[in-house]
């Protein structure tokens, strides 16, 4: 059990330096910050962004290669992330047609990153 318990923890803590590193990546390149782990009734969204009036909801994803990493995504979760959008959406002054979309941040067990942008559509 306590086995198990440190292998969580350490998941846990690897998972939030990939999101931060993801986090500063798109800072760097000139996206302005504006949530990380927004909890909503449909989900959580790793990070939100901003470029101009768009919308960027990332989720990033954590693992040994960035090939496990991506196989980690499936269409149940594809479909919690767009029901969080919508809700995130609700308080934009264009709501739902607010410009947005979906990037998978791939992040592989060296720390490196891969980042695909407008990795799924809008549900």
């Amino acid at each position: 059990m306590r086995a198990r318990r440190l292998r969580g923890s350490r998941n846990h803590l690897a998972g939030v330096a990939a999101e931060h590193s993801v986090a500063s990546d798109y800072e760097r390149r000139g996206y302005r910050l504006a949530r990380r782990r927004w909890r909503g009734t449909g989900g959580e969204i790793d990070l939100i962004a901003r470029s101009g009036d768009e919308v960027i909801f990332v989720e990033v994803k954590h693992s040994r290669d960035f090939a496990r990493a991506a196989e980690s995504l499936c269409g149940r979760q594809m479909a919690r992330l767009h029901a969080a959008a919508a809700e995130y959406l609700a308080d934009e002054p264009a709501g739902q047609l607010t410009s947005m979309r979906f990037d998978v941040a791939l992040v592989d067990g060296t720390g490196q990153l891969e980042i695909i942008e407008n990795a799924f559509g809008h549900g």
